[in-house]
């Protein structure tokens, strides 16, 4: 009785030292996602799967190459649509770029997009956004330049991130040629960024 007893304790304390197996959560692009709290929405969700569930358009790989992909596969454009997906360029800390559906143009210069991976919403990256805002900040209303709504401020960001533009469900026209754009991004105002001033009077400037 002893000895099984011995045994028995042996196995359990091997079982509770071996290593756990990590759990691997997967997105299946064929179910349709929404909302922000879904209990069928992995716990991290990157901002391409959910680009490309919204939006139907149907490119694979990092956000930063998306632009070129889309390039004679679908149309393209620098005007923002509903149902189109704004493709941001690396910028700052984001390396692999970004992409967002557009789901309403509030005005020329402001309109609502679906994305993901954006905010960290209590405490978790990787959650949707659905209808946060973007406004145009590019000196000629093209939107090559654009403040992001940001959670954790509650308000828009400072940043003023880089767009390569957008690109549209349909199908691209065979003579579709844009016409090539420089990006310049300006340093954001004074005040738009809490951190950024913070960062600012810590340096000096």
């Amino acid at each position: 009785m002893r000895e099984r007893f011995l045994i028995a304790t042996g196995l359990a304390i091997a079982a509770l030292s071996a290593p756990v197996a990590a759990v691997s959560v997967g997105f299946d692009d064929s179910r349709v996602v929404s909302g922000g709290g879904s209990s069928e929405l992995p716990p991290y969700l990157q901002c391409v799967p959910y680009a490309r569930q919204v939006s139907g358009i149907m490119i694979f790989g990092d956000a930063h190459t998306w632009w070129d992909q889309a390039d004679g596969r679908y149309a393209r454009g620098y005007k923002p649509k509903v149902g189109a997906v704004m493709a941001f360029r690396p910028h700052g800390n984001s390396r692999l770029g970004h992409v967002a559906a557009v789901s309403k143009i509030v005005d020329s210069r402001t309109l609502l997009v679906r994305h993901a991976n954006w905010s960290p919403i209590n405490g978790r990256r990787g959650q949707i956004e659905d209808d946060v805002k973007v406004v145009d900040v590019s000196p000629e209303n093209d939107w090559s330049a654009v403040r992001v709504w940001y959670a954790p401020l509650g308000q828009l960001g400072g940043t003023h991130w880089p767009v390569e533009g957008f690109i549209y469900p349909g199908k691209a026209k065979k003579s579709e040629r844009l016409p090539v754009r420089n990006i310049t991004i300006a340093a954001a105002p004074r005040g738009s960024d809490p951190i950024a001033d913070i960062i600012r009077q810590k340096l000096g400037f």
